[in-house]
């Protein structure tokens, strides 16, 4: 690794990623950003390897910028690097195309062993997330098959990228009841009530892609 990018509003934590990163692959160059707005700019000027991105951000969400990159600059490897550890926010980074998911509750020496496993294939997973991950796609004996149909699938995997229902009617060329009515339909099917819930079925079954767009 050569380039970085971090994006991390709280000066303590971006000194904190910052040694990490940099003890992680000495030598890198890491360019620091505390907002989506700086992230940006920055990205016009150089592109990185790896990025390891907040979501709570002052202007927006990190997962804004995972998704943008994903959608541009798909050599980018993106990270979050997060408190947040429930389902929303993991399975969100994820549909948007995120490489690993770091919670930052770990030492600096944990944290730059993870990064320095990237170089081996080693996916950089927090423990607590992995766990989560493993125990979700975990197959269950008694679970039944769902059959989705094409049209159901394409929502599904908007839904699960954060677009409203509208937006899901925009996209599609259809009524928004009709779109709608595929979610109350998909809710149905799977046995789910949350567009988190949605986000972990699209990952789980490989609909969250850029094809999705």
């Amino acid at each position: 690794m050569r380039n970085g990018l971090i994006v991390e509003d709280l000066p303590e934590a971006r000194a904190w990623l910052t040694t990490a990163l940099g003890d992680a692959f000495p030598g890198i160059q890491i360019a620091t950003a505390a907002s989506l707005a700086d992230a940006r700019r920055a990205l016009t000027i150089s592109l990185p390897e790896i990025a390891l991105i907040d979501i709570g951000l002052p202007d927006g969400s990190g997962i804004e910028l995972i998704d943008e990159l994903n959608l541009k600059h798909r050599g980018v490897m993106s990270i979050v690097t997060s408190i947040f550890d429930d389902d929303t926010h993991l399975f969100s980074a994820l549909g948007a195309g995120a490489s690993g998911y770091l919670l930052k509750d770990q030492s600096r020496d944990e944290l730059t062993g993870m990064l320095k496993r990237i170089v081996d294939g080693q996916p950089p997973l927090s423990p607590a997330i992995a766990r989560r991950l493993l125990s979700f796609f975990n197959p269950r004996e008694d679970a039944t098959p769902v059959h989705l149909t094409a049209r159901e699938k394409e929502v599904l995997g908007l839904i699960a990228k954060g677009f409203s229902t509208p937006k899901v009617a925009d996209l599609l060329g259809i009524s928004n009841n009709t779109a709608a009515g595929y979610v109350k339909s998909i809710y149905a099917k799977l046995n789910i009530s949350s567009r988190a819930e949605a986000a972990m079925e699209a990952s789980r079954r490989g609909l969250v892609t850029q094809d999705t767009f």
